[in-house]
């Protein structure tokens, strides 16, 4: 029976990626009309599910830090809009004749946002690493401990005492560490990142905590260290395949009654309140405007975390039964609503640009830009390995060059290594628009999302940058949308690279005595 629910997903997957959705939405809508036909999950696909949010989950924790996480903003906000979004939702509960207790739970779950989707946007902008995307993740983690309060109290169990020693876990970080500094086979890197997640899970579960909180954790062990997205890669074929069984049992829920479907509209009517107290908290809290806006339309959706605490109150009679149902056709049709809308959110951005900003506090905000980027005439974007060597290069000929990136701690990397580096979110139109540049000859934009480079290239246009802009891509349709968009010239490694490996093997072919490890070495300079 599993090569049904594997051709309904890939058949949806694809109907919805030609109409420019993200895949899940259709993984969604394929649960939900394998359920109309009578289709139940079973325990392998349940158990796939539950394996997809750990790895996901793991992933994440490899990109952040708690010292970024445990911050008065994100407390503040995060806190702050579950006791409100609480205060909202438990009325309404009331009125559709849930008692007292059962309206608190559901609301104070209704107002957790969704890590998986989260996540997921934050990966495919490679920006869980930006200031908003750190700051989304903290509240996400927020809320998840309130989860697993709301589930201890419901009968999830209480978390063992011995549970504190857990927080001795930093301790094998330098371990781990070095462990990963003695790998260098592909497919171990990714057993490792397998291994460690499933161990952190298994680990927090045997002291009655979350699994997936232990799997973020083990992530969290691994943060700051280059090599951490070396695992983060290899693992994503595979955190991706068996999300897709997660996302398919949302849909496996199915349908509720009749007054179920009224409460479920009533609470999408109410999912812009959420964006809109979001948003004001973040300014509140003296966020940016722009950074309120992609924090928020990245938290608009209800969470996986209000089905995973619901169905252990209903296994304990705290609420009642076709409640699961509801709430998973809640959350269902919240991440077909914000699918479209993430990947629109810098459009939408520029066009309520005026009208966000009138919330902006006048104060010094936490993640300060840059004005000024001091005698610098080349600018490189994004600094990984290719966009260290375009500075090491520059620097070796005397060239006055500074970067520029979003993860910090890749900036403190490069400024521990002697670079430059400064922090900047290059979609930000304020940021070119108050940043001096006319001393900059040539911009070189060395990141690997396409979406990213494109909005970049256009928006550096857009602010009357008239100077050389490079792009670095892997393919040549990519290249053809970076021109269209400004670009002075685009470099593709991989074409270059094969075309110098035939300028080799030509000249090789006309020498009597090829020099073959001259011709090598060079290669590798």
């Amino acid at each position: 029976m599993d090569i049904i629910w594997i051709g309904f997903a890939f058949l949806f997957g694809f109907l919805v990626s030609r109409i420019k959705l993200p895949p899940l939405v259709g993984y969604l809508i394929a649960g939900l009309v394998l359920a109309a036909f009578g289709y139940e999950p079973g325990d392998m696909l349940h158990e796939i599910a539950h394996l997809g949010v750990i790895f996901l989950l793991f992933t994440v924790g490899l990109h952040i830090r708690l010292k970024n996480i445990i911050r008065f903003d994100i407390l503040g906000v995060g806190l702050t809009h579950l006791f409100i979004s609480t205060l909202i939702f438990t009325p309404i509960l009331l009125y559709f004749n849930f008692d007292i207790q059962a309206a608190i739970i559901i609301a104070i779950t209704l107002g957790f946002s969704s890590t998986v989707l989260t996540a997921k946007n934050l990966e495919r902008r490679n920006e869980l690493g930006a200031f908003y995307g750190r700051t989304a993740i903290g509240i996400l983690i927020v809320q998840d401990l309130v989860a697993i309060g709301i589930i201890a109290y419901t009968g999830g169990g209480i978390p063992s005492v011995w549970g504190l020693s857990l927080f001795a876990l930093p301790v094998v970080r330098p371990v781990l560490i070095k462990f990963l500094g003695t790998i260098k086979d592909d497919e171990v890197w990714m057993l490792f990142g397998l291994g460690l997640a499933l161990g952190g899970a298994s680990l927090f579960e045997a002291f009655n905590l979350s699994g997936e909180l232990g799997a973020l954790a083990a992530g969290m062990l691994l943060a700051s260290d280059e090599r951490a997205d070396e695992i983060a890669k290899k693992m994503w074929g595979v955190k991706e395949a068996f999300l897709v069984a997660f996302f398919l049992e949302v849909g496996l829920t199915g349908f509720p009654s009749t007054s179920g479907f009224m409460m479920i509209l009533i609470f999408l009517l109410l999912l812009p309140l959420k964006s809109i107290l979001f948003y004001l908290l973040f300014m509140a809290f003296k966020l940016r405007a722009r950074t309120g806006f992609l924090a928020t339309v990245s938290l608009t959706a209800y969470s996986e975390f209000t089905l995973i605490a619901g169905v252990v109150a209903v296994s304990n009679g705290f609420i009642p039964e076709e409640t699961i149902v509801i709430l998973g056709l809640l959350v269902a049709i919240s991440y077909a609503i914000n699918a479209p809308i993430t990947l629109k959110e810098e459009s939408l951005w520029k066009k309520w640009h005026s009208l966000l900003t009138f919330f902006e506090r006048d104060v010094k905000h936490p993640e300060h830009q840059p004005i000024s980027l001091g005698l610098a005439e080349f600018l490189i974007i994004g600094m990984g390995n290719a966009g260290r060597a375009a500075y090491d290069k520059l620097k070796e000929e005397k060239k006055p060059v500074v970067g520029m990136d979003i993860d910090p701690d890749r900036i403190e990397r490069n400024i521990a290594s002697g670079r430059r580096v400064i922090y900047g979110d290059i979609q930000d139109t304020d940021l070119w628009s108050n940043m001096e540049l006319s001393k900059v000859k040539s911009v070189m934009i060395a990141m690997g999302n396409e979406s990213v480079k494109e909005n970049a290239t256009k928006t550096l246009r857009a602010v009357g940058f008239e100077g050389l802009i490079y792009v670095l891509t892997m393919r040549e349709e990519e290249a053809e949308k970076m021109q269209a968009a400004g670009a002075s010239a685009v470099s593709i490694p991989i074409k270059e690279a094969g075309e110098r490996l035939a300028e080799l093997s030509a000249d090789l072919n006309n020498q009597q005595e090829p020099k073959i490890s001259l011709e090598v070495k060079k290669s590798n300079d």
